[in-house]
């Protein structure tokens, strides 16, 4: 069946390569901005401890962490020896190199392992290599957790049909995958009319099978041009120094991925469009017609439907086709795989259904390693079988699975206990560890997404659900960390997106959310605002700001009567002084449930209605009245506030006069009322009452006290004259106010 390459270079935070087998996944690779690739890059190093209980040394190349580099990797041309001791070692290593000239370029542990055996027989690293000592060394194996990098000095340059290995004098070779006969006598002889020069070795990858020699003898210039920058700019640097950065991940792919089968390469992106065209054009001139450049709004790996087949690796649990599943589960070194049987129940006994899984878990197992570069030792438990038989199909079908992994395998059998037991090798970065990090809240016990992949992966949602809600206004929740990186980083990305897509997007921080996950849900369709429609919003919203500020200001009312009109009535020019100060009775609306307010008189109101308690003080809702700036008195003015205290605290007391006349007022009444604060008796005409008041005559009784006289079972009209009764708890007055209402009382006197 046709393939087709698609490369996902449209964010530069991470870039995706996937190879497509009709609308199955069957090759996968990435690469991500703050996690670089570091294996194939040559630096210029410095030893910076040796290691005699490893027989390796430590060296200072640049990275994270010091690399390790075992004795084994330490090419004899740097060993501190006699010039003659180090070409007869020399010799007897490219003589045991030549014995393994027909192994293919992957077979690198075997040809170490004779190395190692040479030197081991002769010399100690102790004895050979020196502290602070410069070397040219190449990465073989990336950093993981606390480990450093492998190093390696055996360099090694992987062209499209050729590697050259500058320093590995091993003649030629052929890959070991090529089992054709004749492609391989024809080959033999390419490579040996390419004329590589002595101490140099190159081996003919599984790729140039079908090559000729023109194509193959281009790619080997290429690698020849490439090793003679690496020597100049060698001898420019001062170690710690890169030298050589392995290509880009549109190169590798193109090098590594792409081969006959592959009909057409797509690319998203215009920077990587450009390098993948210029990368075709200079190694297979005639394949640059397959590079083409994706163009349609639609994500390209969302139009061929990738993302749902990549985002099930982030899950340990994968899906058989029959109804059953396997579980997979990665720690350092050691990767287990759980195959269950699940739903598949089709079979006529368990011996068929045991069988018919695990040949689907063979050939998904052999595919998530590939997916998910899974490496080290891999234990794979398959389920109890009978048969020896179909024990040794199963291992058959992994054989064949593991044919097209470009990663070295080595497979046992299944045991006794039905496990299956193989070493792979690490080729990059894995998926989990690429875009994932160890979770601050479980200490590393489980995995959550980084912020830039969860990003991308909101995004790659909201082009999903934007392309089926045209018009509409999504909301998206995402957590904190995410949402921020989205409005920051990528609000390029949502302008494009709502204007490619017609829809506006609200990004909500929701730190109930933990990465990847996220929710998008419609809002309902959007209309384009008018500019009062916009103005409104902002106007509601600034509402309550100016409702505050107005009911946080200090209340203002009128005063009537200052010192000289308290006494007299009237000032000596017969018309009355107005005077403002601050209402005293904040705190006590604050603190009181019912509030007594005096009752307001002005000339357009009736007199009759003006009582010490007024029924209308507040509305049918039960909320209090504002008071008007009118010209009413304030019968409790005199002393702060400490009267209208009293009169919450109990009603009673200002209960009316009774019906028979009142007796004349002892001498100390007016001073008794006084230092209450409020007139015995306030005339009805809305003027000060003379100090000995006539008898009144019968009037009902406010609404208020009879309210509260029905309260206390007493009655409301009859009740005899006599002393306030204040309540139980001593009343303390507000000293602060009392001062004020004094040096008001004293400025107003000044004025008189």
């Amino acid at each position: 069946m046709a393939k087709k390459m698609l490369i996902d270079a449209a964010h530069p935070e991470e870039t995706r390569v996937v190879v497509l087998d009709g609308s199955r996944v069957d090759d996968f690779d990435f690469e991500t901005q703050n996690k670089k690739q570091l294996r194939g890059n040559i630096y210029l190093a410095k030893v910076t401890r040796v290691e005699p209980s490893l027989q390796a040394a430590f060296v200072e190349f640049g990275g994270n962490r010091h690399g390790f580099l075992a004795f084994s990797e330490i090419h004899p041309d740097y060993y501190q020896i006699p010039t003659a001791d180090r070409e007869a070692l020399k010799a007897e290593v490219e003589a045991a190199d030549a014995e393994g000239a027909e192994d293919e370029e992957e077979d690198e542990e075997a040809a170490a392992d004779r190395r190692r055996r040479l030197v081991a027989r002769r010399y100690k690293i102790q004895e050979v290599i020196r502290r602070r000592q410069i070397m040219l060394v190449q990465v073989v194996k990336e950093e993981r957790g606390n480990k450093g990098a492998a190093l390696t000095t055996y360099l090694s340059l992987a062209g499209r049909y050729c590697v050259l290995m500058p320093n590995t004098g091993r003649g030629g070779g052929i890959s070991r995958k090529i089992s054709s006969q004749p492609d391989r006598k024809r080959l033999k002889k390419i490579a040996d009319e390419l004329e590589v020069p002595n101490g140099m070795g190159l081996i003919i990858r599984t790729a140039g099978a079908k090559r000729t020699k023109t194509e193959i003898k281009r790619d080997y210039e290429y690698l020849t041009r490439a090793w003679d920058t690496i020597r100049d700019a060698t001898l420019r640097s001062i170690a710690p120094a890169l030298i050589y950065e392995e290509s880009s991940l549109v190169k590798r792919a193109i090098r590594d991925l792409y081969d006959k089968d592959v009909e057409e390469v797509l690319v998203d992106g215009e920077g990587a469009y450009r390098e993948a065209k210029d990368f075709v054009r200079m190694l297979m001139p005639s394949h640059a017609k397959r590079v083409t450049q994706w163009r349609e709004t639609t994500p390209i790996f969302a139009k061929h439907g990738v993302e749902r087949q990549l985002d099930s690796i982030y899950s340990p649990v994968v899906t058989l086709r029959s109804g059953g599943y396997i579980v997979i589960n990665q720690t350092e070194a050691l990767v287990s795989i759980d195959v269950n049987s699940g739903r598949a129940t089709r079979e006529r006994n368990i011996e068929q259904t045991a069988l018919k899984t695990n040949l689907e878990a063979a050939e998904e197992a052999a595919r998530q390693m590939r997916l998910r570069d899974l490496a080290g030792l891999i234990v794979i438990d398959f389920i109890d079988m009978e048969e020896s038989k179909n024990d040794r199909q199963v291992e058959k079908r992994m054989k064949d699975a593991l044919r097209f992994d470009r990663a070295r395998v080595q497979m046992g059998k299944i045991s006794g206990f039905g496990l299956l037991e193989l070493s792979r090798q690490r080729r990059r970065t894995g998926i989990l560890e690429g875009s994932s990090h160890v979770c601050e809240h479980c200490a590393g016990t489980g995995r959550m997404r980084s912020v830039e992949s969860s990003a991308l992966a909101l995004l790659r949602g909201l082009e999903d659900a934007s392309a089926r809600r045209s018009g509409d206004v999504l909301e998206v929740r995402a957590p904190n960390d995410v949402a921020l990186y989205v409005l920051n980083e990528k609000r390029g990305a949502l302008a494009v997106l709502e204007e490619a897509r017609n829809v506006r997007i609200r990004v909500v921080a929701d730190a109930a959310l933990i990465p990847p996950h996220f929710e998008i849900e419609s809002a309902g369709a959007f209309a384009p605002e008018s500019d009062e429609e916009a103005e409104a919003p902002r106007a509601a919203r600034a509402a309550p700001v100016r409702a505050v500020e107005e009911e946080d200001e200090p209340d203002i009312e009128e005063i009537e009567e200052d010192v000289a009109a308290e006494a007299n009535g009237r000032d000596g020019d017969g018309r009355r002084r107005r005077r403002r100060g601050r209402r005293g009775g904040r705190r006590a609306r604050e603190d009181a449930p019912q509030t007594v307010e005096a009752a307001e008189s002005d000339g357009e109101e009736d007199a009759e209605t003006e009582t010490p308690f007024a029924a209308s003080a507040r509305d049918v809702n039960g909320r209090r009245k504002r008071r008007r700036r009118g010209r009413g008195r304030r019968p409790f003015g005199g002393d702060g506030g400490e009267a209208l205290d009293f009169a919450m605290t109990d009603v009673s007391a200002y209960a009316p006069a009774p019906t028979v006349e009142a007796p004349p007022p002892a001498a100390n009444d007016d001073a008794d009322a006084d230092d209450i604060g409020f007139d015995a008796a306030p005339a009805a005409n809305g003027h000060d009452a003379p100090a000995k008041p006539a008898p009144a005559e019968p009037e009902a009784a406010p609404i208020a006290l009879v309210a509260a006289a029905e309260e206390r079972d007493e009655p409301a009209i009859e009740a005899p004259e006599a002393e306030p009764a204040f309540v139980d708890d001593p009343y303390e007055p507000d000293q602060e106010r009392r001062e004020k209402f004094f040096s008001r009382l004293s400025r107003w006197g000044k004025k008189g």
